[in-house]
């Protein structure tokens, strides 16, 4: 999106593995069009000179040097899913070069599960120096409500993916809603007067754990998105022809 005084940059949207998967010889892996090559889904979010990271996947280190991000005020996280919380350790240079810790918001649920698969990052050294990622879990204290995070306003809801509670997150006109397919109708009073939506769309047909396009399209549409950005795309998406179809 353009820069301004507040911008949101796409870092990824692909699925969870990635396009091009590894392996795979179909025509979107194969093709040339660079907007068919989609790393694991994050945003980076400035409000202010704020940068504020939602997600940290796989991909990460690659799109900070990409994208230039040579420090980071905060972090986000969505849910604790690997595609969304395997770099936690790349983090790290940020609070080496920082000497503090990096705030990060999310719920309780996301933190006792990347205290399981991130534990050092949250032990003492004996030597009382840290050299891991260094984060201050900021959480959110109910399944919906609004949080100040960073001096800014942040509304959040939850809904579930396969058993695995999700947050999707409201900054002013803007909300981003990934890994999404099961909710409840209050949802709706969440997103009520959101100008720009990002939301998750896996591909056309059916998934399990994800909207197709038809769903996130009519789930846009019932939020009263004045625009819509897709995200966390797999590879049977084309990017001209999902443009072309859409609405």
């Amino acid at each position: 999106m353009v820069k301004s005084n507040h911008w949101l940059e796409f870092l990824g949207t692909g699925g969870s593995l990635g396009i091009p998967i590894v392996g795979c010889h179909c025509a979107i892996c194969r093709s040339t069009d660079p907007l068919n090559r989609r790393l694991r889904p994050s945003v980076l979010l400035n409000v202010s000179g704020k940068h504020i990271l939602i997600d940290a996947g796989p991909d990460f280190r690659y799109q900070a040097l990409r994208s230039n991000i040579d420090h980071l005020d905060g972090v986000i996280l969505t849910h604790a899913h690997h595609d969304h919380t395997a770099a936690i350790d790349e983090l790290r240079i940020y609070t080496l070069r920082s000497g503090s810790s990096l705030p990060c918001l999310l719920s309780s649920d996301t933190l006792r599960d990347i205290k399981t698969r991130f534990y050092y990052v949250f032990q003492i050294p004996e030597s009382g120096v840290k050299v891991t990622t260094n984060l201050d879990p900021v959480l959110l204290p109910n399944a919906c409500g609004e949080i100040t995070f960073l001096g800014l306003k942040v509304r959040y809801v939850t809904y579930q993916q396969g058993g695995m509670e999700v947050n999707g997150f409201r900054f002013g006109n803007l909300a981003y809603v990934t890994d999404i397919k099961v909710y409840e109708d209050t949802i709706f009073d969440f997103l009520a007067g959101v100008e720009t939506l990002i939301v998750g769309a896996l591909r056309y047909t059916p998934a399990h754990f994800h909207f197709s396009v038809d769903e996130a399209i009519s789930f846009a549409r019932r939020a009263g998105a004045k625009e819509t950005w897709l995200t966390h795309i797999a590879h049977e998406l084309d990017h001209e022809k999902v443009n072309e179809f859409a609405p």
